[in-house]
């Protein structure tokens, strides 16, 4: 058998002696498929086992401690971190009932995890082909485990979990709108913005900062986007979640009506359909009281510095990091950013510098 590049000898050893020491020393791997990664520098790969055991496990593979968050903009901490966040973030949300994949062994030390297999199916490609009450079933699923997240997550919270030690703070919104400028604007069109635009573009990010920064905090995943939700046996399993942390309560619904291609399955009537479903799951679950236009205008706020973000950092992936593929995500992004900005038109000046600088 031919080893992917990722696995070394050692590396696969390692993997044997986990398995033999989980299922029994009846138990190997007879095959090594690689799976589809993501933006992270971690691995993974299918692994199909003989004996006994589930037929198939899936191993994280670590690139160097593995101790290191996956986004640069969350190294907040007074001290390195001394645990893997996945594993930390792991041991908060499982007993809560979100369905994560089981860890079924720690490897870390030697540079992975073992993980349950949860499929080849993330809800975006789940929902190709599927009659809208279909599309709305699952997504309303989703927002049951977000909401599981965020009220119960936040109500049980646990402060040697890392996720309640960092916050989606004034600094952090700002750093993301920076990114955005740095990458969106300036690295792509290869020149500074005029002192005047990027003061007046600063002041008005700074402005939807203080807001956001000033509304509710709750536990949220960060990333919760239907390539990081899967559906096995008809239900959504949750992955990916290694950078929880507290932000606005409309963060991760955003996120999740409003990702990459998502448009093209979440119209806007069952957009707004799915924000009056979190809405209302939300106070059923028991979580704090509040009104359906702040949920609206938070919700769009946030909506509006995530899409900023997302241009930015595509832009650097594939500028900086020379990861491609990234690009034709940015125009869908783009029509997000115009169809906000359309609900919000306290900022109309915003809108037209979107126009000037990435014309239709």
């Amino acid at each position: 058998m031919v080893l992917p590049s990722i696995m070394d000898i050692r590396l696969r050893q390692a993997i044997d002696s986990a398995v033999a020491e989980v299922w029994g020393h009846g138990t190997r791997v007879s095959h090594i498929a690689p799976l589809a990664g993501d933006a992270s520098s971690r691995s993974y790969v299918r692994l199909h086992l003989n004996g006994g055991g589930p037929a198939t496990v899936v191993a994280m593979v670590l690139a160097g401690s593995g101790l290191s968050l996956s986004s640069d903009e969350l190294a907040v901490f007074a001290e390195p971190l001394k645990e893997l966040p996945y594993l930390n973030v792991y041991r908060f949300l499982q007993p809560l009932g979100v369905r994560v994949p089981a860890v079924y062994y720690d490897g870390q030390k030697n540079g992975f995890l073992l993980l349950e297999d949860i499929g080849d199916v993330p809800l975006r490609e789940a929902t190709q082909g599927l009659p809208a009450a279909e599309i709305e079933r699952l997504y309303r699923q989703a927002i049951d485990q977000l909401v599981l997240i965020q009220v119960e997550g936040t109500c049980h919270r646990d402060d040697s979990c890392i996720a309640f030690q960092q916050r989606f703070d004034h600094r952090l919104f700002l750093w993301e709108f920076e990114h955005f400028i740095e990458w969106g604007l300036e690295k792509r069109e290869g020149k500074p913005l005029s002192s005047a635009e990027g003061q007046e573009l600063r002041q008005i990010f700074a402005q939807i900062a203080t807001q956001l920064d000033q509304a509710p905090h709750f536990l949220n995943h960060r990333d919760y986007h239907s390539w990081n939700l899967f559906v096995q046996n008809n239900q959504i399993r949750v992955i990916d979640f290694q950078d929880a942390l507290l932000a606005p309560a409309t963060y991760d619904l955003e996120t999740l009506l409003n990702d990459r291609d998502t448009p093209t399955v979440i119209t806007p009537s069952l957009e707004q359909a799915l924000v009056d479903y979190y809405h209302t799951a939300w106070h059923e679950r028991g979580g704090d009281v509040f009104s359906h236009d702040r949920l609206w205008e938070e919700y769009n706020l946030c909506l509006l510095q995530k899409a900023c973000k997302v241009v930015g950092r595509f832009y650097y992936l594939e500028l900086e990091k020379g990861k491609r593929g990234y690009s034709r995500y940015i125009p869908p992004t783009l029509a997000t950013i115009r169809r906000v900005l359309a609900r919000l038109p306290q900022y109309g000046r915003l809108q037209d510098v979107i126009a000037e600088h990435f014309p239709e």
